[in-house]
């Protein structure tokens, strides 16, 4: 049985594909059974998901890391630290920046403090824990709660202004090597 010209070419096409498909499985990166969060947001609505979907994830037997950059690394400074920094800008953004989990604003509809209070207090009735709380519950759960070198040099934060138990702080280079590995990663 001869093989045509036409057939030939196939062939080789096929085998081209195939040295291609072989070539992209070799670099293809393994996804672990892992959530990845970059919290950037610092308001109550996006600290309370990041911190419901943590301690979900690690309570269901996910790997879990949570890289707390820019307003969201404010959601895991102590609550008795207020005023932080070297200097008059650095001191002025924590001013404005509440601080801690528990004193963080909503994004929306804050209406004079008023509320932060209502949805804690709905959040409260449907028995729904604060984020604080799932914080705490999630690191116990071993997610790994970690902030961003960069944004506390930025904002003169140290490591004694944050809540015990955290990782060592990261950059953005790790912080993406942390989300390569992840079968999941979110931007919240």
């Amino acid at each position: 049985m001869s093989v045509t010209e036409t057939e030939q070419v196939q062939i080789g096409d096929l085998l081209e594909r195939i040295r291609r498909l072989e070539e992209a499985e070799e670099r293809r990166v393994e996804k672990k059974n892992k959530l990845t969060i970059i919290a950037w947001g610092g308001d109550l609505d996006r600290i309370w998901p990041t911190t419901i979907l943590a301690s979900t994830a690690a309570a269901s037997g996910m790997e879990v890391s949570v890289f707390f950059t820019f307003w969201g690394l404010f959601a895991i400074v102590k609550p008795e630290v207020r005023i932080t920094g070297e200097n008059w800008m650095q001191k002025m953004m924590s001013v404005l920046n509440p601080g801690s989990a528990k004193r963080a604003k909503l994004s929306r509809y804050h209406f004079a403090g008023a509320g932060p209070a209502m949805f804690k207090k709905l959040a409260a009735e449907h028995r729904v824990a604060p984020p604080e709380e799932l914080l705490g519950l999630a690191k116990d759960l071993g997610a790994r709660l970690i902030p961003c070198q960069m944004t506390m040099d930025l904002l003169g934060l140290k490591r004694e202004d944050l809540i015990d138990g955290l990782e060592e702080p990261i950059g953005a280079a790790t912080a993406l090597l942390e989300m390569k590995e992840a079968a999941v990663s979110l931007f919240i």
